[in-house]
């Protein structure tokens, strides 16, 4: 492992190609990494496995790559504020496998903590439950919902250190630490960059173990995301 990750959006690019799926952070476009984003769309990337808390907004965040076709399958907790999505899904274009939100979250935890899958009673007697196993612990029902891993995950944050620590801002953290230990290679496109040794350790909320790769951010593209 390296001691120095910081890297260009060039070698980011080569791990991210047709049919991989992709975990990101981010809740309604907020705390998505948009430098990562246009560099995947520019890249022609089709076929994305997306994994997140939701599709966006047409022209922002992830949604951009739903709303243009280059996702096949989407594992989220709603796609409400991506009507694209929503229209892409009834003619049976894209594949939406729908998670509530706390299970989703706890879902993408166990994938980065190396757990099988979580237990719950949210979703009983509901289409939740459809085609999933359940068990009883003490007397009561519970489904078995699966981890959650990616072969990439992609987070955004405020800073990171040439290590990879990151701290994030405010309500930007979101599901960001979750989905950054759940990637088999895990990107962070960050604001600021600064040396080891520079960040307060009681301020870093993701370890650099792991992250893979740190790039610069170049911020919102406003131009290109509402072509």
């Amino acid at each position: 492992m390296s001691g120095n990750k910081i890297g260009s959006l060039d070698r980011a690019l080569v791990h991210i190609n047709d049919s991989s799926s992709l975990m990101f952070g981010g809740f309604g476009g907020i705390g998505n990494p948009p430098t990562l984003i246009k560099a995947i769309f520019d890249k022609g990337v089709r076929n994305l496995t997306l994994i997140g808390n939701d599709a966006g907004f047409p022209s922002i965040g992830i949604g951009k790559l739903v709303s243009q076709g280059r996702a096949k399958k989407l594992i989220v907790s709603h796609i409400g504020s991506n009507p694209v999505a929503g229209q892409l899904m009834l003619e049976n274009k894209l594949s939406v496998e729908f998670s509530p939100q706390g299970t989703l979250a706890e879902r993408i935890r166990a994938g980065g903590v190396g757990i099988a899958g979580i237990i719950t009673d949210v979703g009983l007697d509901s289409i939740v439950e459809q085609g999933k196993q359940k068990v009883m612990i003490l007397e009561k029902e519970y489904l078995i919902e699966t981890a959650l891993t990616a072969d990439v995950s992609i987070v955004y944050a405020k800073k990171a250190d040439t290590f990879g620590n990151l701290i994030y801002e405010t309500s930007a953290r979101n599901t960001n630490p979750l989905v950054a230990m759940a990637g088999r290679y895990t990107i962070a496109e960050v604001e600021e960059i600064v040396e080891l040794g520079e960040l307060d350790p009681e301020a870093i909320i993701t370890p650099g173990v792991y992250i893979d790769l740190v790039i610069q951010s170049k911020g919102i593209d406003w131009k290109w995301a509402w072509q």
